[in-house]
């Protein structure tokens, strides 16, 4: 399967071209997490996945050729030959991993592009921050869809993963989680783990939040910020309690966002 083979249009109901299918753009994209390595086929017109996604355990420990080969399984599932973009929770640029805060270490100074590629036998491959799929997804698809300028997204989880796009065009590798926030880092101010190890309220914690919101904003002057990460689930009980200017909504695409913009990625520069 590439991305150019057609399918059945699932809402066709009269004007059936010859062959009884409609043409679909599409890509696949990969999106590689702490636990689980998991990818699917997107429609790149909708931000729809096609079918199921695949997902396989994150293998431990996740060194680059376990988690490429491991890639490369999940890719193989699918009989997709085409490009792809797979997701990396660091910076990276051109293929080439910069950082490793919260994986192994053995991931710094890898071209990932090139490892996961030769797994795959040749096959064109992307990698992107994972943060920066999930706004790209967001922004085209989701959360973002209706909105211009300067968009934020912030993924609460284990640490503070960011993304920054400008009227849909990627700022890559911002890294805003690493940012100074009154003397500490964001990411161990007000990462998601950060309140679930000191037992903290929502209310405590918004708090937190709104001063790294508040840091961002001095720097970029955003127009819409993103929260996503398992706690976006419940924002509706601590988006309310935030004190910063600039308008927040949760993320919606929640766990297809990766997946989505790493096919988006795969098909197309991002970034110009």
């Amino acid at each position: 399967m590439t991305g150019t083979d057609p399918i059945p249009h699932p809402a066709a109901t009269s004007a059936v071209p010859t062959g009884g299918v409609w043409p679909q753009r599409r890509g696949f994209g990969v999106d590689v997490g702490g636990s689980g390595i998991k990818g699917g086929v997107v429609d790149l017109d909708t931000g729809a996945l096609i079918g199921e996604r695949f997902k396989l355990p994150t293998p431990s420990p996740a060194t680059p050729a376990a988690v490429a080969q491991t890639v490369a399984a999940v890719v193989r599932d699918f009989g997709w030959t085409g490009p792809l973009g797979v997701t990396y929770p660091g910076v990276v640029i051109d293929g080439v991993v910069q950082t490793a805060a919260n994986v192994d270490k053995s991931w710094i100074g890898v071209n990932a592009q090139s490892a996961i590629a030769a797994e795959l036998d040749g096959q064109p491959v992307v990698i992107l921050n994972d943060a920066d799929a999930a706004g790209l997804a967001e922004v085209r698809f989701g959360a973002g869809r209706d909105h211009t300028g300067v968009v934020v997204l912030l993924t609460f989880g284990t640490g503070i993963g960011s993304a920054v796009i400008h009227n849909g065009k990627l700022l890559p590798n911002t890294e805003l989680g690493h940012i100074d926030v009154d003397g500490k880092e964001a990411e161990h101010r007000a990462a998601a783990s950060v309140k679930e190890r000191k037992n903290w309220t929502m209310e405590k914690w918004s708090k937190q939040v709104t001063m790294v919101l508040v840091a961002v904003e001095n720097a970029l002057c955003p127009d819409l910020i993103i929260v996503g990460g398992g706690i976006s689930r419940k924002a509706d009980r601590w988006v309310p309690l935030l004190s910063n200017r600039t308008p927040v909504v949760a993320a919606t695409l929640q766990n297809t966002a990766g997946i989505v913009g790493a096919a988006m990625a795969s098909a197309a520069d991002v970034t110009h």
